[in-house]
């Protein structure tokens, strides 16, 4: 057979060298070598399967300054993420099929990678219309309020998940329980939104959803949080690399919800490392200037989609966690849990990968992708990504962008109206 791509001297996860032949962005052959318009050589590159971040909100429209899809998805395909999930707590929140139509559009017509964009939910919210329309999943869903989101009350998220049960989605969950005067420190911000209050309110959702309802948590922050979820779990780079005792106590570079916790919190998430399915960044950017306010006021959200996967690299080199492990919960878990076709190294699968050499750095902001120009990652270990395949073409290679595949990837509702 010819095949568009060969890469040559690839290590799979079990150990095994093979070439992979690649022809219309799908894996054709792994065994031995075809011939091929491209050859690409992985010796001396540990390949993972393209991320798929499914927790950011990629800004836009009057949001722009902030970030927009071509920035944003340039920074996730620097990083090795080939697929994001947009949410919908966007300005306007997209809460009617119109909406979504338009954010879509302009994810078609900015994305450098493969997107999917979230509904709203809200009681006023066209769920069923949003579904068909292509929305990927629902929410993520406020249990309490965060940037640009209300939160919702007992009764009405009852209302909503039963809505969400019946058109057979995902409902993606933002857990927290939120009291107290506006913070004016990060210990503040933390007992303000705390660990213990985010744990109540796993299990007040978990009890308030129907039997069998597909539940996916955000953004957990601490191990007891994880323990007491109900469906799938998804933490974040921050929480399990950063503690609030790395920043100066007013430092709004690390303001986040849910907050940054301590550092026997940040431990203690480490020891659920098995439990947690999915490894998202949150990215959520805001400007250099925005983040200079005061603490009382300034915004909550750190960039995160181009330095998720390259610190989960870094520990794996240093013996902290098997790369298995970060392949499942970057890429295989997330695209299962959204009905994404998986990346991999087998015949059929998505031809979306990723080749990081041995050499550990640092991150540096200022070599970044992100349009804010800063990151709360400043100087942790990383190993980043010198080639990224994009539905099977070199999109970036060894700093520059090449090739574009800006691929939608709608959610069930939509592939089912489809398939009727």
């Amino acid at each position: 057979m010819n095949a568009d791509l060969l890469l040559r001297n690839v290590q799979l996860p079990t150990g095994r060298r093979a070439d992979i032949a690649v022809a219309g962005g799908i894996v054709r052959h792994v065994g031995a070598a075809v011939r091929a318009e491209e050859t690409i050589d992985g010796t001396g590159y540990t390949c993972l399967p393209g991320a798929v971040d499914m927790h950011v909100h990629m800004r836009g429209g009057v949001q722009a300054e902030k970030e927009d899809w071509r920035t944003g998805t340039t920074s996730a395909v620097a990083g090795g993420v080939t697929v994001v999930i947009d949410q919908p707590n966007t300005v306007p929140p997209i809460t009617t099929p119109e909406l979504l139509r338009a954010r879509l559009c302009e994810a078609k017509e900015q994305a450098v990678c493969g997107f999917g964009v979230n509904a709203g939910v809200v009681p006023e919210a066209d769920l069923a219309g949003m579904w068909e329309a292509g929305a990927t999943a629902f929410g993520e869903t406020f249990a309490a309020p965060s940037s640009y989101g209300e939160g919702l009350d007992e009764e009405t998220l009852r209302g909503l998940l039963a809505r969400i049960h019946a058109l057979g989605g995902v409902a993606t969950i933002h857990a927290e329980e939120v009291g107290g005067r506006a913070p004016a420190t990060l210990a503040d911000h933390d007992r303000a939104r705390p660990g213990e209050g985010e744990a109540r309110a796993v299990q007040k959702v978990a009890g308030l959803a129907p039997a069998g309802l597909r539940l996916h948590f955000c953004h957990l922050s601490t191990a007891a949080s994880v323990r007491a979820a109900r469906g799938t779990v998804e933490v974040t780079p921050h929480h399990l690399f950063l503690s609030r005792e790395m920043f100066d106590p007013g430092d709004t570079h690390a303001r986040m919800n849910p907050p940054l916790r301590d550092e026997k919190t940040r431990r203690e998430l480490w020891s659920c490392w098995e439990r947690i399915d999915v490894v998202a960044s949150d990215h959520a950017p805001h400007t250099a200037r925005e983040k200079e306010a005061p603490f009382e006021t300034a915004p909550s959200g750190i960039p995160g989609v181009e330095t998720m996967v390259p610190l989960l690299v870094a520990a794996v080199q240093e013996g902290r966690i098997t790369l298995a492990s970060v392949i499942e919960k970057t890429s295989w878990n997330p695209a299962a849990i959204l009905g994404i076709p998986r990346a991999g190294f087998e015949p059929g699968d998505r031809a979306d990968y990723a080749l990081y050499p041995s050499e550990v750095t640092r991150i540096d902001a200022s070599l970044l992708h992100a349009k804010c120009g800063w990151s709360p990652f400043e100087g942790l270990d990383a190993v980043f990504p010198e080639v990224v395949i994009v539905g099977g073409a070199q999109a970036y290679v060894h700093g520059d962008l090449r090739e574009i595949h800006a691929a939608w990837y709608p959610g069930r509702g939509y592939l089912s109206r489809e398939n009727k």
